[in-house]
């Protein structure tokens, strides 16, 4: 089981709010995302990998309470609420939680070359030379 399948719909909703362009994808678009994060994650302790798939727990949770539905069933412009408020939270875990998120939603998007090229980032594995051929 892949490690981000028991918050895959967290995940995307949290992608969608986080990064506009996502909600483009279709679904072999969104394998690809996933696929690129989880191989992150696969590198990294198993002590954050538990914590991001722990922070996405809590995420869809958290608005209950406020909104009285999960964060994944939110409209994305209250999602983009939720997030914003939570990056100024009072407890550094949850701003950490949201950072890494979105650090892990720009990578698994714009590491793709298709949406690379689209923002205009042309960087090489083959650095300087690749600019001057």
């Amino acid at each position: 089981m892949s490690l981000l399948a028991p918050a895959r719909r967290t995940f995307r909703a949290a992608a969608e709010a986080i990064l506009p362009a996502a909600t483009t994808l279709d679904e072999s678009g969104w394998a690809s995302v996933e696929r690129i994060v989880q191989d992150a994650l696969a590198q990294r302790p198993r002590k954050a990998q538990r914590q991001i798939v722990m922070f996405l727990r809590v995420l869809n949770v958290y608005p209950v309470l406020r909104h009285r539905r999960r964060f994944s069933e939110l409209p994305r412009e209250t999602r983009e609420r939720v997030l914003h408020d939570l990056e100024r939270a009072r407890h550094v875990l949850l701003r950490r939680g949201v950072w890494g998120l979105r650090t892990l939603v720009f990578m698994g998007y714009y590491t793709q070359p298709v949406h690379s090229a689209s923002i205009g980032y042309r960087a090489s594995p083959r650095g300087w030379k690749a600019l001057r051929t």
